[in-house]
C-alpha cells in the first residue's frame, strides 16, 4: 500500500454501526470510504464518500461498488455470495465469500468446525417437524434457532418442555431449516478476536466475558476473569478456526465456558463484533482500526491491553421517553458515549453504547452499570 497510501477507496458491505465505526477507522487512515446498505439513513451515511442504496445482495450494484476500490470487505453476514464473487472480479474481497458462506448457514457453520476437529455442543441440523421433534426429544431442553438470519435473539427460542414445541416448530415455517442445540450449564461466555492479515501475520485480543439478556448482549467486559488456561485455550481454538477458515480480516469466536471445564464453540462472526467495542479504550489498536489494516495487508497494530474496559448497550427501550439524559451518564468519571444515529429507537434495537474503564474490568463494568443505571433516573 505504501506507493499508493490511500490513493483508491474501501468499500463496505452494509452501513450499520460495525460500517459506521469500520469507515471512521478507515478515514483516521486517510482512506476514503464507499458503503452499500439498503436504508438510505443507515448509520454509516454520514461518515462516508459515497453511500449506494441497493440491496446486500444486489450483484450489479455490489460489483459497481468494487471497481476501482482498494478492497471490498462487509460488515453483516447478510451479504450476498454471489454478489461478493462479482465483486471479487474488480477488487480483493477480504474475508473471503467461501468463508462468509459457511458461516451463514448455523448448520453449516457447526458441521464445518466438527468436520475440522473444533469443539461444539450437541446439536442436531432439522429440516422438517417430525426431526425437530426427535431432535427435542434426544437432547431435552435446547435451544433452536434458525440456520438463516436472525441476530440479538431473533429467529430463535428456547425449549424446555411440550408447551415450547409450537414456538420452535413456527420457526421451520416458510421451508426454514434450523439446529437444535442441547442447552448447556454454563459458567461463562466468553468471546476472542482474531486479526489475520492478507500476509498471513496474526493477532489475538484478550477474550471478553459477556452476558446476554432476551438473547441480545447487555454487557461485556475486558479482560475476562476467568483462569488463565482456559484463557489461553480459547484463544488458541480461535487461532486455528481462523487460520483453518483462511480468514483476511477479522473473525470474532463466541465460546461456552461449561461449567464441568470444557469450552465450546457457539458461533462464528466474519467481522466486527459488539462485545469487542471495549477495544476503543482498552488496547493499543481497536478492532476496528485492526480490521483495516487487516484487509489491507498492513502491518497489524499491538493488542496490548492498555487499561480495562467494558461496555454496556443502548438499547431503543430506553427512548420511550424521548433521548435519555446522557450528560447524567457522562458525569460518572471513565464513562464514555457512542450513539449510532439511527432515525428510529425500536425496543431491542442496538442505538449506542457505553464505554467505561477502570482499574479491573470489574471496576469499569460497575461504572458502565452506573452510567446505565443513571439513564432511569428521574
Amino acid at each position: 500500500m505504501s506507493g499508493a497510501w490511500a490513493a483508491t477507496p474501501i468499500a463496505i458491505v452494509g452501513g450499520g454501526q460495525l460500517g459506521r465505526l469500520l469507515a471512521i477507522a478507515a478515514r483516521t487512515l486517510g482512506f476514503g470510504v464507499r458503503v452499500l446498505d439498503p436504508d438510505p439513513f443507515c448509520p454509516a451515511r454520514r461518515v462516508v464518500d459515497e453511500l449506494v442504496t441497493a440491496r446486500l445482495d444486489d450483484v450489479e450494484a455490489i460489483e459497481n461498488l468494487a471497481r476501482g476500490a482498494a478492497v471490498v470487505t462487509f460488515e453483516i453476514e447478510a451479504a450476498g455470495i454471489a454478489a461478493l464473487d462479482a465483486a471479487a472480479l474488480h477488487a480483493p474481497v477480504r474475508p473471503r465469500p467461501a468463508a462468509l458462506a459457511i458461516i451463514q448457514d448455523r448448520a453449516a457453520q457447526k458441521a464445518w468446525l466438527a468436520q475440522h476437529g473444533h469443539p461444539v455442543g450437541p446439536y442436531r441440523a432439522v429440516a422438517d417437524t417430525p426431526a425437530l421433534d426427535l431432535a427435542l426429544a434426544e437432547l431435552g431442553a435446547s435451544f433452536v434457532k434458525r440456520c438463516r438470519g436472525g441476530y440479538d435473539g431473533r429467529g430463535q427460542t428456547r425449549v424446555r418442555g411440550t408447551d415450547d414445541f409450537l414456538a420452535a416448530r413456527a420457526l421451520l415455517t416458510g421451508g426454514a431449516s434450523a439446529v437444535v442445540e442441547q442447552a448447556l450449564d454454563l459458567e461463562a461466555e466468553i468471546s476472542v478476536l482474531v486479526a489475520r492479515s492478507s500476509r498471513g501475520e496474526i493477532a489475538v485480543y484478550p477474550p471478553a466475558q459477556n452476558h446476554h439478556e432476551g438473547g441480545v448482549l447487555a454487557w461485556s467486559r475486558m479482560p475476562a476473569s476467568l483462569p488463565a488456561s482456559i484463557l489461553a485455550e480459547a484463544c488458541a481454538i480461535a487461532r486455528a478456526i481462523a487460520v483453518d477458515l483462511d480468514i483476511e480480516g477479522l473473525l470474532t469466536v463466541e465460546l461456552f465456558v461449561v461449567r464441568d471445564g470444557r469450552l465450546l464453540v457457539n458461533e462464528l462472526a466474519p467481522r466486527p463484533h459488539n462485545t469487542f467495542h471495549p477495544t476503543e479504550m482498552a488496547c493499543v489498536t481497536s478492532q476496528f482500526e485492526q480490521g483495516i489494516r487487516a484487509i489491507l495487508g498492513l502491518p497489524l497494530g499491538s493488542v496490548e491491553l492498555v487499561r480495562p474496559a467494558a461496555l454496556g448497550n443502548l438499547l431503543g427501550d430506553r427512548w420511550t421517553n424521548g433521548p435519555p439524559a446522557f450528560a447524567r451518564a457522562l458525569a460518572i468519571p471513565g464513562v464514555r458515549l457512542h450513539l449510532y444515529e439511527k432515525r428510529e429507537a425500536r425496543p431491542g434495537r442496538k442505538m449506542g453504547h457505553l464505554l467505561a474503564s477502570g482499574a479491573t474490568s470489574e471496576e469499569a463494568l460497575a461504572r458502565v452499570e452506573a452510567a446505565l443505571k443513571s439513564l432511569d433516573a428521574g
